[in-house]
């Protein structure tokens, strides 16, 4: 088995792609002929420049760090603007009536007390040592410091510093940003981190393809990645600096050769790793420093997994899935990702250019095959992972259950069939041992007679008395197989070598890959083949070497895809530095006892809008409770005593139509859910979402409405 993830026996690979003439070199992948750059070169530096020295500050969870200005926790106490502009005015009105009052004597000359009191009698009249000129501006001196005191008096009355912040100061912080941004203390544009490890000349030549607009941010991204690679001792000084020297941006290429994707849909920062997704609702269910901030996901969040809820038509496809799939294969071209994407043929998850591998199941026109038993030898993980593929859904739903029944009656197959041919049965070969065909079974024990197999020979023995017994899970597995065994997928799942059958083995490589599963006429098979490839995936990234590389499986629909092993499964990828990402339609797609655990296994769980409220009610559980504030209003009819009283009160029923009422406010603490069911059903506008998120360090963001079109 090539390390590449794919098998050819008969030499029709194509030609390889062109490597990097030095170490470091990215592990192969499938080889594909080179093209093109999809992207074609900057101008100039200035667009690259100004995106790496963007500032990016420390955020919660979730919140799109580029050029992210930072709000404080809680909401401050706001005077509404017309409020606000009156009493500035107010206030300056008042001032301005005061100075006039004094200087025209209508309130005395008593503000001049303290003039008379601290300046000398020398220098008042006209004819004192500062002269005329001199007595002039200690006068007006003294009539402009009363002046001031007045106007700060009225300043602080009318909150002129509040009107200040916030009307005029807002139109100067966009130059002084861009002022700020233009040279920072540390640029990273000089690539002083090189410099500073004995490499200046590489550091001077990417400074040099960076100014001159080479450079772009996924060779940023790769060239950092080979660096990191440098100071973990995976590879040399001298090979980076001389692959940098030779090639510039273009160094420690990706195996495909490629160094953009053909197009993007979706805003990209490679820097922090993150693809906005969309904007958080500046609405008070939100907590005040996430509103109007940037939604953003990255390798960070995707680490915990994310599954997401919603009907046909609610955006999970193309809001979702396509943007994350697109960040994936960015970061995989930078070294620092291998992402498969699951999903019908035509869902719109990319085009074929964009990834390294393209797996076209029912299409005899695919350029790749799927391995069936997940490029493993042995045959017991190959009979677990097939067994949950088949009848993973059929087990019981509860969370301690699986599959045992089912594993061992494939292995019971699997051993002996591969010890004879040295490989593992075809689709139709498989279906007739399960099926319990005379001429097969008889060959097969022939050979392991002559191999001197007993022990296989044995469990073959085994099979054959569990055959036609009640509860064998034989006949089910066959008629799973059966599924597989169709015109349509002949030349598929073929094991002799004569196709190139691609396996999750190559997650190790920064690999890019697409399974497009059928997508008409068999639903049953696709539900089957997608249970397959969840399977294989948890079971390849759990054996990895290089943890390093973030995988990510992304399940565009998994409908009849949550199995108790699955969730199992889920659970276990957070440690591998891997997660997966499922869609669905409705909870209902999952058995009822599994979904409070795929919840709980998920970090990131996203509510569309449509959820039913049955929906709703599974998420407001996992989401829980916040203490807020309640505020209970009463209003009282007043009763007046006096005839006076009387009097005022019949003369403001004439006047405003009601009688007169005193109102009591009651505050008090109280425990509500954070998103009702009723509100996730009916409250969720088209186009937005409701998401909470969890990172691979544990902190949290509360559930927060996301409009996904901003």
């Amino acid at each position: 088995m090539d390390s590449d993830g794919t098998q050819d026996a008969r030499g029709t690979h194509a030609s390889p792609v062109p490597r990097p003439a030095g170490p470091p070199e990215v592990p192969a992948v499938p080889p594909r002929p080179p093209r093109a750059p999809a992207t074609p070169p900057l101008p100039d530096g200035s667009a690259f420049l100004t995106w790496l020295r963007a500032p990016r500050p420390d955020a919660a969870p979730g919140v799109w760090r580029f050029g992210h200005r930072p709000r404080p926790a809680e909401e401050p106490e706001e005077i509404p603007t017309r409020q606000l502009l009156s009493g500035a005015l107010i206030a300056f009105l008042v001032g301005w009536l005061i100075w006039s009052l004094l200087q025209n004597g209508y309130i005395g000359t008593w503000w001049w007390v303290p003039f008379d009191l601290i300046v000398p009698d020398a220098w008042r009249g006209g004819d004192s040592d500062l002269g005329e000129t001199g007595t002039f501006i200690v006068y007006q001196g003294y009539e402009l410091l009363v002046a001031l005191g007045i106007m700060i008096g009225a300043a602080r009355l009318g909150r002129w510093g509040e009107v200040w912040r916030r009307f005029v100061t807002p139109r100067f912080r966009r130059p002084e940003a861009q002022e700020a941004r233009t040279v920072p203390e540390d640029d990273p544009a000089q690539w002083n981190e090189l410099r500073a490890a004995g490499a200046p000349d590489a550091a001077e030549r990417l400074a040099t393809e960076a100014r001159s607009g080479l450079m772009r941010d996924v060779d940023h991204a790769r060239i950092l990645r080979a660096w990191q690679g440098v100071r973990t001792g995976r590879h040399s000084l001298a090979g980076f600096s001389g692959a940098v020297l030779k090639d510039g941006a273009a160094a420690c290429l990706h195996p495909s050769g490629e160094r953009d994707l053909p197009a993007r849909l979706a805003r990209h920062d490679l820097i922090t790793g993150q693809v906005r997704l969309g904007t958080t609702v500046d609405d008070a269910r939100n907590p005040y420093a996430y509103r109007g901030t940037g939604l953003a996901l990255g390798p960070d969040l995707l680490g915990t997994s994310l599954v997401a809820v919603g009907p046909a038509g609610s955006g999970k496809t193309g809001t979702v899935v396509r943007p994350l799939a697109e960040s994936l294969c960015l970061h995989a071209l930078a070294g620092r990702a291998a992402v498969v994407v699951v999903g019908a043929a035509g869902a719109g998850l990319g085009p074929a250019d964009a990834y390294d591998v393209v797996v076209r199941i029912g299409n005899q026109e695919s350029e790749y095959d799927l391995d069936l038993y997940g490029g493993t030898t042995d045959p017991d993980e190959a009979a677990a992972v097939l067994a949950e593929a088949l009848v993973g859904d059929l087990a019981d739903p509860h969370p301690g259950s699986d599959s045992r029944r089912s594993t061992t009656v494939l292995a019971q197959l699997l051993g002996p069939f591969r010890a004879v041919h040295g490989r593992f049965p075809s689709v139709p070969e498989l279906r007739q041992l399960l099926d319990g065909a005379p001429g097969p079974f008889a060959a097969l024990r022939q050979g392991l007679q002559d191999a001197g197999q007993e022990s296989l020979l044995r469990e073959l023995d085994a099979r054959e008395r569990q055959m036609g017994q009640p509860g064998d899970v034989g006949g089910v597995l066959g008629d799973r197989v059966a599924l597989l065994d169709r015109p349509a997928f002949a030349g598929f799942f073929d094991t002799s070598g004569q196709s190139r059958p691609f396996t999750l083995k190559a997650l190790d490589h920064p690999v890019r890959v697409r399974i497009d599963l059928p997508q008409r006429g068999h639903a049953d098979a696709s539900k089957m083949l997608a249970r397959l490839v969840l399977a294989q995936f948890t079971a390849s990234v759990a054996v990895r070497e290089d943890r390093s590389l973030f995988a990510c499986l992304l399940l565009d629909d998994a409908t009849g895809v949550v199995t108790p092993e699955a969730v199992r499964g889920i659970q276990r990828l957070r440690s591998g530095n891997a997660g997966v990402v499922l869609t669905l339609r409705s909870l209902d797609d999952v058995a009822r006892p599994l979904r409070g655990p795929l919840l709980g296994a998920t970090g990131c769980r996203m509510a569309l809008s449509g959820l039913t409220p049955w929906d709703g009610q599974d998420f407001a559980e996992v989401w829980g409770k916040e203490w807020t504030e309640a505020r209970d209003v009463t209003d009282r009819q007043i009763i007046a005593e006096t005839p006076a009283g009387k009097a005022v009160h019949m003369l403001r029923r004439v006047i405003t139509g009601k009688a007169p009422t005193a109102r009591a406010v009651t505050v008090r603490q109280v425990e509500r859910e954070r998103w009702s069911a009723s509100e996730l059903a009916h409250a969720v506008p088209a186009g937005h979402a409701v998401l909470s998120l969890t990172d691979v360090k544990g902190e949290h963001a509360p559930p927060l409405l996301v409009d996904l079109r901003g």
